[in-house]
């Protein structure tokens, strides 16, 4: 060979920077439902059970908080896994492959969970409007009926590519918006030191003494909420049936109802999906999280005369600070809520269609959801006003986390099994299936087989064994009463 047809450095060097360009520029085109993931990691719910643990723990659980990410993390990715190889969501997935009484009770499970998630929605969101706008509590709790509405009238999963991108930032603008405030807040931060934040993140005795495990349970249930599993399988078929589309195929072609990519969308889309959700979550949500925890510990921890609540950190931060911090972590409270909302309602409208193959417009799905979590916030407030809103918060937490282990079950069954997991021959056209790549993962000429493999099981049922041990542990703590 010699050095015939060796380039010069300066052209090698041009073209690994066009082959980046165009990499990037391929991601970008995938940004949009990572962010609609990150949401359901900084919700009111987070805000509740992070200041807990400042207030309790100063920074030392913030070792929770990046674990809960990771474990986020890896739930999302199997998500993405699913919902890329079979081309449905979990409840598509859970339809097809359980008996009809389990997958029935599946969704019922799942609706309790989203309907709980959008409790604390409402509470996170009523206490906003009332810390901002000084408006009783009880109104600001029906005024939250109409945070969402016309937003999602615009929301359209089975039209426009553009559309769909367009909604999605939306979303992320309100994420940005959240991002922003709580830079704003740390910024604010007197007498913190920089390095006690970061022992923070290592493992520590903090999370066996005290109320250490009950707290880190409820950061875990707090984060690794149930319907996100919905969001993550159900929100990457827009771009791979862009791509199918692209290469001239028609997308109208359904099995069962669920469309099925072909073996080359999914292994040009799945890595990049992955990505944008790694970056938005191991970004955004954990540093968001992160804020909360550290604002709170800053503030709380060693103050006993202090409420332990959202009203009781604005307070604090408005006499020890300087009240633009109270209103900035109102306001990033008030977005968290808006845009949590708006992604729980989205979430219930992909388990009903996924579950039970009913079509009902997201608006429509929006004021179902949202009246049936305003029932039980508006009785509460008005029996026991704002202590009793901020219990139910914490109280809506540990409903999430005790569900999380029963709708996740699935997902990790399925994505481990090959008869499920399976890239059938008729979705790999002639040239893939002479390429060295597909052939090394053919099974009997039946397809590609993309389920977990060992590595990936065991450490998919490790996690669901974390998850559902923590839960048991939460459930003990509560019947001892020591929660």
């Amino acid at each position: 060979m010699g050095t015939r047809g060796k380039l010069p450095p300066r052209e090698v060097a041009l073209l690994k920077l066009a082959h980046a360009g165009r990499t990037i520029k391929k991601f970008g085109k995938f940004i949009g439902p990572g962010f609609m993931v990150a949401v359901a990691y900084i919700d009111p719910g987070n805000y509740a059970t992070d200041i807990a643990a400042g207030a309790d723990s100063k920074f030392s659980l913030l070792f929770m908080v990046l674990l809960s990410n990771l474990i986020a993390i890896f739930f999302q990715t199997l998500c993405i896994k699913m919902g890329s190889v079979t081309g449905g969501s979990l409840g598509d997935n859970c339809r097809e492959h359980l008996p009809k009484w389990m997958f029935i009770s599946l969704y019922i499970i799942s609706e309790i969970a989203i309907i709980a998630t959008d409790f604390a929605e409402v509470i996170g969101t009523a206490i906003a409007i009332t810390l901002l706008f000084k408006v009783n509590i009880i109104i600001s709790v029906g005024l939250t009926i109409l945070d969402v509405i016309f937003v999602l009238i615009f929301y359209r999963p089975k039209g426009a590519s553009k559309g769909l991108q367009a909604f999605e930032y939306a979303v992320a603008a309100l994420v940005l918006t959240v991002v922003v405030s709580f830079c704003v807040e740390l910024s604010l931060l007197k007498n913190t030191n920089v390095g006690e934040v970061f022992l923070g993140y290592l493992p520590s005795k903090a999370l066996v003494e005290g109320r250490g495990l009950y707290l880190a349970c409820g950061i875990l249930g707090a984060t690794v909420m149930p319907h996100s599993l919905f969001l993550g399988s159900g929100m990457v078929q827009p771009r791979l049936q862009k791509f199918d589309e692209d290469a001239g195929l028609d997308v109208t072609q359904t099995d069962n109802g669920v469309y099925r990519p072909t073996l080359n969308a999914i292994d040009s889309c799945m890595k990049y999906s992955i990505a944008e959700l790694t970056v938005q979550l191991f970004t955004f949500a954990l540093f968001v999280n992160s804020a909360i925890l550290i604002v709170a510990g800053a503030s709380l921890f060693g103050n006993p005369a202090a409420d332990t609540d959202l009203f009781g950190i604005f307070d604090l931060l408005n006499k020890t600070i300087a009240p633009a911090a109270g209103i900035v972590f109102a306001l990033a409270l008030l977005m968290s809520g808006i845009s949590a909302g708006i992604v729980c309602t989205v979430a219930s409208q992909i388990s009903t269609e996924g579950f039970m193959q009913w079509k009902i417009s997201p608006w429509v799905m929006r004021l179902i959801t949202r009246i049936l979590a305003l029932i039980p916030a508006i009785a509460i407030a008005a029996k026991g006003g704002k202590d009793a809103l901020g219990d139910a918060l914490t109280g809506s937490q540990v409903i999430l986390s005790i569900l999380l282990p029963v709708i996740s079950a699935p997902l990790v069954y399925i994505t481990c099994r090959q008869k499920y997991m399976t890239v059938s021959a008729d979705r790999i056209d002639e040239k893939s299936k002479n390429s060295v790549s597909v052939t090394a993962r053919m099974i009997n000429e039946q397809g590609v087989d993309m389920s977990n493999g060992l590595l990936m099981t065991i450490s998919s049922v490790g996690l669901w064994l974390v998850v559902a041990v923590m839960n048991i542990a939460l459930l003990a703590l509560i019947a001892m009463g020591k929660a």
